[in-house]
C-alpha cells in the first residue's frame, strides 16, 4: 500500500511559530522528500467546533487563514491533498463505530484530553464532541490507511489511542485498518515551542503566539518581550540557558549560517550560549539577533501568502478538489469496515442467498 501521511490543524486562528518548528515546516520536507506515496493535509473544521459550537463564525472565518497559512509555506496541492474535515462525512461514521471500541475511563486517562479539558475549564461541564476527539483522530487517520502522523510532542496520547482502536478493531473484526506511527520533530527544541511569554504552550487562547502571517514589526516587539533568565538581571551576571525562550527559539531557528550574515563575532549557536552563561552578554543583544534569524525565515511565507490573498477564489477550489479525493479515498474504507463488521447487507449477495434459501425451507 506504500507510505501515507495524514495530519492536520484546528483552523480556530491563523497559524504560528509553534505550528510551523512542530510539524509545518517538517510536512513540506516530506512531501518534496518522495518517500510518501500519499499525503493528506487536513483542516480539522469538525473538531474545532467540539469547544467552539458557539461560534461556529469563527471556525468559518479561519479555514481560509489555514489555508492561506499552508500554502504559504510550500505544501503543494498537486504534491499533498489539503481538503475540510467535515467535507469528508465517512469520517463521522467511522467515528461512531470507533465508539464502541473506547471506555469512558480510557478516555479520561488520555493526558491530552486531561491537559486541554483542565486549560478550557471543561472540567464541570465537558462537551461529549470534545470528550471524544481523540476518537474522531483515529477516524481520521485510519480513513486514509495513514502510516505516518507527523505531529508534536502533545499528540503521542493522541496517536496511542489511535493505535489502541485500530489493534481492537482487527483484533474483533479481522486486519481491515492500518495501524499508524508518530513521527516527532528531529530538533528537541522543536517538540514543543513555549510562548513567548515562557509558558509551556504556545497558544492563541494564551495571547502568547507569533503568528506566521505577523507583519516584521510585530515579530520584533514580541521578541523584545520574551521572557528570558530572570536573574540575568544585569550584563555581566552570568544566564542560563535552560528555560530561556530566547534561546529554545534559537536552538528552533539558528542556522549557522545566521551567525555568517547577523553576528559573526560568534562561530555557532553553542558559542553564544557559552558566553550568555558566563556573563557578559545582554539579553537586548541576544533578542536582536533572534529577531534577524525569525525574519529571514518569515519574509518568504509573508510574502507569498500577500501573492496567493489575490485570489481567494483559487484557494477554496483547492479546498473543494482535495475534499472531492478525500471523500473518495474514505469511502473505500468505510466500505471495508462494514465488510468487517458484516454490516454490508446490500452487498452481501451470500447473506441474501443464504437466508433465501433458509426461508423457502422454513
Amino acid at each position: 500500500m506504500g507510505k501515507i501521511i495524514l495530519t492536520g490543524d484546528r483552523p480556530t486562528g491563523r497559524l504560528h511559530v509553534g505550528h510551523y518548528v512542530g510539524s509545518l515546516r517538517r510536512r513540506v520536507e516530506l512531501q518534496n522528500s518522495g518517500e510518501y506515496d500519499k499525503i493528506y493535509i487536513m483542516i480539522a473544521d469538525a473538531q474545532a467546533l467540539t469547544d467552539n459550537a458557539d461560534n461556529p463564525e469563527k471556525v468559518r472565518q479561519n479555514i481560509i487563514e489555514v489555508a492561506l497559512d499552508y500554502l504559504s509555506c510550500g505544501l503543494d496541492p498537486s504534491k499533498s491533498t489539503l481538503f475540510i474535515q467535515s467535507q469528508v462525512p465517512q469520517l463521522c461514521e467511522l467515528t461512531t463505530y470507533y465508539m464502541n471500541l473506547v471506555t469512558v475511563s480510557r478516555l479520561q486517562r488520555n493526558p491530552t484530553v486531561k491537559s486541554e479539558i483542565q486549560m478550557r475549564n471543561f472540567e464541570a461541564s465537558i462537551p461529549v464532541g470534545f470528550f471524544t476527539y481523540p476518537i474522531s483522530q483515529a477516524s481520521d487517520i485510519t480513513a486514509f490507511q495513514a502510516t505516518t502522523v507527523p505531529a508534536g510532542e502533545d499528540q503521542m496520547p493522541m496517536v496511542e489511542q489511535t493505535r489502541e482502536i485500530v489493534h481492537k478493531f482487527n483484533s474483533v473484526y479481522g486486519e481491515t485498518l492500518t495501524m499508524p506511527q508518530i513521527l516527532l520533530p528531529d530538533n528537541q527544541a522543536c517538540m514543543r515551542l513555549p510562548g513567548i511569554d515562557g509558558k509551556a504552550k504556545m497558544s492563541k487562547s494564551l495571547g502568547n503566539c507569533i503568528y506566521l502571517s505577523d507583519e516584521p514589526e510585530e515579530v520584533r516587539k514580541k521578541i523584545m518581550s520574551m521572557y528570558t533568565d530572570p536573574d540575568h538581571i544585569r550584563v555581566q551576571d552570568p544566564g542560563k540557558i535552560e528555560g530561556n525562550t530566547v534561546f529554545t527559539y534559537l536552538d528552533a531557528f539558528c542556522k549557522p549560517e545566521h551567525f555568517e550574515r547577523y553576528w559573526p563575532e560568534y562561530a555557532n549557536l553553542d558559542e553564544l550560549k557559552a558566553h550568555y552563561q558566563r556573563g557578559g552578554l545582554g539579553d537586548v543583544k541576544v533578542k536582536k539577533f533572534l529577531n534577524n534569524v525569525l525574519q529571514e525565515e518569515l519574509e518568504p511565507i509573508r510574502q507569498r501568502r500577500k501573492e496567493l490573498q489575490k485570489d481567494i477564489p483559487a484557494i477554496y477550489e483547492i479546498l473543494k478538489e482535495g475534499s472531492a479525493k478525500a471523500r473518495e479515498v474514505a469511502a473505500q474504507t468505510l466500505h471495508d469496515v462494514r465488510d468487517a463488521m458484516k454490516i454490508n447487507y446490500f452487498d452481501d449477495v451470500d447473506l441474501i442467498a443464504s437466508q433465501s434459501e433458509k426461508f423457502r425451507q422454513d
